[in-house]
């Protein structure tokens, strides 16, 4: 039994690791390669796993082979662009200048039904509001409304526009995240000196801090006993 703990430890880091050479990418964006590869590297892991003659190197023989098969696959797919139809399939245009494509929606096995229920999940209520609606190779829709329906942008409203930045995590479970604070260049001890500040003792107090360019440092406490006025925006001098 101890040897199967090994041997299922080492199948699960190895999977992993060679998940993260392939390149990242969501479940959902799966292609059906993408899926059916997944699915035989994890039954040839398993069925390693549960061989009594099969050891450590045979699950990393088996992981190592399938990993470089589907590398050498990725590397056809982005050198030459006809493969990846065959590999990865191609977009689908169920709707095409609001008109429905039967010929699509039979080739990808789509009913009405479907379609509907799909264009609900992109809050959608109605075919006819739809100028496109594509089917991707990972199975979703994308779907562009006709023009009148859509949401106007702030150059269409003559809005000037500002400038948009992401905020960065400071402190997370009552940790400094040092990676962070030394890309803003901050200190640990000006975190500290602004926590004492907004009158917390501890980075243990903070259950979350975050810094956002234009609004400063925004604190939520593991409680909420903290009233509004201990969240102020500052920034560091």
């Amino acid at each position: 039994m101890l040897g199967l703990f090994f041997e299922m430890l080492f199948g699960i880091i190895a999977l992993f690791a060679v998940t993260r050479f392939l390149g990242k990418r969501q479940l959902s964006q799966l292609t059906a390669f993408d899926f059916i590869a997944a699915v035989l590297l994890g039954e040839l892991v398993g069925n390693a796993l549960f061989d009594p003659d099969a050891g450590i190197l045979d699950i990393a023989y088996v992981v190592i082979l399938f990993g470089l098969i589907l590398y050498v696959i990725e590397l056809i797919t982005q050198k030459f662009k006809g493969s990846r139809y065959i590999l990865e399939g191609k977009p689908s245009f169920i709707i095409d200048k609001g008109l429905i494509n039967y010929d699509e929606m039979k080739k990808n096995k789509i009913d009405v039904g479907e379609l509907q229920h799909m264009l609900r999940n992109k809050d959608v209520f109605a075919v006819q509001d739809v100028e496109y609606a594509i089917l991707e190779t990972n199975g979703q829709l994308s779907v562009l409304t006709k023009a009148p329906l859509q949401l106007p942008t702030k150059s269409d409203l003559e809005i000037p526009a500002a400038d948009v930045h992401v905020a960065i995590t400071i402190i997370s479970d009552g940790e400094i995240i040092e990676d962070n604070i030394a890309e803003l260049n901050m200190t640990e001890q000006w975190v500290k000196a602004e926590l004492q500040r907004q009158q917390y003792k501890s980075i243990t107090e903070v259950f979350y801090a975050e810094w956002l360019e234009g609004k400063g440092l925004f604190i939520l406490p593991y409680t909420n006993i903290k009233t509004k006025e201990y969240n102020k925006k500052v920034k560091p001098k």
